[in-house]
């Protein structure tokens, strides 16, 4: 396997799902990843002095427990692309995992590939005068290494991807094929009769390591691991698609393979992720610097409810079920172990807001009900990107700015415009953006 995206998440989800699935192999029979940073090379700085091993501490309500992760077996910066075409070109590997964000994917507006983006023309333009050694953007790093794959007769494979996008295979297949197109037209023929793409869902709490934890896996393991993750115990991750070239047995340690994600996919997306932009935006306004204060404050958790009564008649799953996984989050949301930054949560808005959020409020609005708990989201994003609370970290950070500048009422009806909602609800968003401020 080769993996994309060599952060926390990863790490604590697709490396612990393979290692477990490694569990009582021969060393014959395990899957080992070599996985790739994005830009940052600190992490496999890191992993490389430890032969790729770290330590996964999981934060339970009652104590932390550590594992010792084994499945990452070579760590490179992503800057090496001379590694990452090689093994691209090694007929063992069977797999590309990413985790490279939703901005990652580099998507125009039509969900086609941004040819506009200045990141995806100079890589595309690199190729076109023979050079692959420093490629920046994640569909055509992919579709480069396809094509040394391709060269080399090593077959076909599957990709993988795992960030928070509906319908994650079908955009990362989009992406990827379009900028092989732009390569070599016979490149993208290639692809599309030899590699799929399988669509994910996944779910795992991950906020970057303090001191506070590398001092816990010090006193819990006597080791000083500066490569450390930490988690909570939940652990999802559903797939579907083939895998043309085999795969580990995911399954065993408790993945849902399945012929359908968009269930699973759409629930997580709207209840947790649309619940985690409230927060970051509301939250940080009001003060709050992690999702467990945030939802500690009686406001801010009532917001959260009002926008999952939103959401939830609009969602295919049995209402009870979605009840209840509401109420499990509540729980994971208000662990004090997990100390999941806001500002975090709260970067790539102009990528996040428009799957997590606007399918409920345009289903809502357009049955007539209220969407309050909707809007209160898009209105406290405003604010935030007008320079309320969390900093604004966004890859599209000069549109923001553009779309909110000025009177608010003005920003409200221009953000509006923008994400295709009704602008009658102006008014009502900007009631909304006040109470957020505290200035209603």
């Amino acid at each position: 396997m080769v993996h994309l995206g060599l952060g926390n998440f990863f790490r604590a989800h697709q490396a612990w799902y393979t290692h477990r699935a490694n569990e009582g192999l021969s060393p014959e029979e395990q899957w080992g990843i070599a996985a790739f940073t994005g830009r940052s090379t600190e992490v496999a700085e890191q992993l490389e002095v430890q032969d790729g091993l770290y330590t996964l501490v999981v934060n339970g309500a009652d104590a932390p427990s550590t594992e010792v992760i084994g499945s990452v077996v070579e760590a490179h910066p992503g800057t090496d692309m001379d590694a990452w075409h090689r093994h691209l070109a090694d007929p063992a590997v069977a797999i590309v995992t990413t985790t490279v964000t939703e901005a990652g994917y580099k998507r125009a507006a039509d969900g086609g590939l941004d040819l506009d983006d200045a990141d995806v023309s100079a890589d595309l333009d690199d190729l076109a005068a023979g050079r692959r050694t420093a490629l920046r953007t994640a569909p055509v790093r992919i579709a480069s290494g396809l094509r040394a794959r391709h060269e080399a007769g090593a077959g076909g494979l599957s990709v993988v991807p795992c960030d928070n996008l509906p319908g994650n295979g079908a955009v990362a297949r989009d992406v990827v094929l379009a900028a092989a197109e732009r390569i070599d037209p016979a490149l993208a023929a290639w692809v599309a009769d030899n590699v799929t793409f399988v669509t994910t869902a996944v779910d795992r709490i991950t906020p970057r390591p303090t001191d506070e934890d590398r001092a816990t896996v010090r006193d819990l393991t006597g080791v000083d691991d500066p490569a450390c993750v930490v988690t909570e115990p939940f652990v999802e991750w559903d797939l579907a698609g083939e895998f043309v070239a085999g795969r580990p047995a995911w399954e065993t340690a408790g993945a849902v393979i399945t012929d359908d994600v968009r269930p699973y996919e759409t629930r997580k997306l709207w209840l947790l992720n649309g619940a985690h932009s409230l927060l970051a935006y509301a939250g940080s306004i009001r003060g709050h610097e992690t999702v467990a204060e945030a939802i500690e404050d009686p406001e801010v958790a009532g917001w959260v409810r009002q926008w999952w009564d939103v959401a939830v008649p609009h969602l295919v799953l049995p209402e009870e079920e979605l009840r209840d996984y509401t109420r499990a989050l509540v729980e994971r949301f208000a662990n004090p172990s997990i100390r999941h930054l806001l500002a975090q949560i709260a970067a790539d808005g102009t990528q996040k807001i428009p799957v997590r959020i606007l399918p409920a409020l345009r289903a809502a609005h357009e049955a007539g009900e209220d969407a309050d708990g909707a809007l209160r989201v898009v209105a406290a994003w405003v604010l935030h990107a007008r320079g309320l609370g969390a900093p604004l970290t966004d890859a599209a950070a000069d549109r923001a700015r553009e779309l909110v500048q000025g009177g608010l009422e003005d920003a409200v009806r221009r953000v509006l415009a923008h994400w295709e909602v009704d602008p009658a609800l102006t008014g009502r968003t900007v009631e909304l953006a006040h109470e957020v401020a505290g200035t209603g």
